[in-house]
């Protein structure tokens, strides 16, 4: 089948669903988003052969779904895999992941500033799960929307956090693990919400929701969640590490210069577009197979994304927010720029489109 690259425009955008559609592509890719039946927020979604596994939190829980698309997954019977029988406070952001043959979900808990990041393993995706153990994050701070992911034969853990003990700011961190559910070493700040455009709605002022992909040179990025998810000005923008770069050293990480996908034309990136049917899209999953970036999809047509929104014409609020079918695809020669910082002033490599 002969690759279309990412189309340029909306319009050309519209041109290469059709030549998908023409191309009969499996149908867990959606010609244009659709809003699923599920009201909730945080959607995490992996592949596994031809069946789609999310998670979410629910029902003073976790439950798993199973479906053979992603837009079948709202009609899928929700099994509940853990319930806070501890009394652990609120449930958040539960995030799956497939490692060495089993599968692990990672999620925060607790209340206030009592947040940590814990874990539940199983051999099979929806049952099996045993106790949540906490993760030994370093310094045990304040932590929420964590995930795993291996890159160059190292498993990596990232997470939004808090610096101290008080809610200043929620920046980005990244941290060695030596198993799925053991990390080693120091925690590293990789991002913190400090340029304008994600400086639109604070207190606090964040970055959440990282989640790991590949582009086609090989290089990681880390797309993240910026401005309040209380407000529609909620948006996904990307960290990309520069070729041979450390993952640990915040300077190697070379930001997007606004947002990537959002409904606020001041805040977009010059060159991306706003919104059309959708406010605040924010805390993606891209629907990876076996959740391994090793399977990030290559330069070509649009390949699927799960997102959260609030439909345009209804009031903002958490409760609003819908689980979203959407597509993604890689989009070259795109030059992120900074000044004042150690390292080269611009990075020039893939980032990405990302479609309702």
């Amino acid at each position: 089948m002969k690759l279309l690259r990412c189309p340029r425009s909306a319009a050309a955008f519209a041109l290469v669903v059709m030549a998908i559609a023409v191309m009969s592509l499996p149908s867990a890719v959606p010609a244009r988003a659709e809003q699923t039946g599920m009201r909730a927020a945080d959607p995490s979604v992996i592949r596994v052969g031809g069946t789609y596994v999310s998670v979410q939190s629910a029902g003073g829980g976790i439950a798993v779904r199973q479906a053979p698309s992603t837009a079948a997954l709202a009609a899928a019977p929700a099994r509940q895999v853990w319930s806070d029988t501890r009394d652990l406070g609120e449930v958040w952001a539960p995030e799956i992941v497939r490692d060495g043959g089993r599968y692990h979900i990672y999620f925060s808990a607790g209340r206030g500033a009592a947040h940590r990041m814990y874990v539940i393993s199983s051999a099979d995706p929806d049952s099996g799960y045993g106790t949540e153990t906490k993760l030994r994050l370093p310094d045990d701070k304040w932590a929420i929307d964590g995930t795993l992911f291996t890159f160059e034969g190292q498993r990596w853990f990232v997470w939004s956090g808090w610096e101290g003990d008080t809610d200043v700011e929620q920046n980005l961190y990244i941290a060695r693990m030596s198993s799925p559910t053991t990390p080693a070493g120091a925690r590293y700040v990789i991002s913190q919400p400090r340029e304008g455009w994600e400086r639109v709605v604070g207190d606090p002022f964040v970055n959440e929701g990282p989640e790991a992909v590949k582009d086609p040179n090989g290089q990681l990025h880390l797309t993240y969640s910026a401005n309040g998810s209380w407000s529609d000005r909620y948006c996904l923008a990307d960290l990309r590490l520069r070729a041979g770069g450390d993952p640990t050293y915040v300077w190697d990480w070379y930001k997007s210069n606004g947002c990537l996908f959002g409904s606020e034309r001041s805040t977009m990136m010059p060159g991306w577009d706003p919104t059309l049917h959708v406010d605040g899209p924010g805390h993606h999953s891209f629907v990876l197979l076996d959740g391994d970036i090793a399977a990030s999809p290559p330069a070509g047509p649009a390949f699927p994304l799960m997102f959260h929104a609030v439909p345009k014409g209804t009031p903002y609020a958490w409760e609003n927010r819908y689980w979203y079918t959407g597509t993604f695809c890689w989009w070259g020669d795109t030059t992120y720029s900074r000044t004042g910082v150690p390292g080269a002033e611009t990075d020039t490599g893939w980032s990405l489109k990302f479609f309702e």
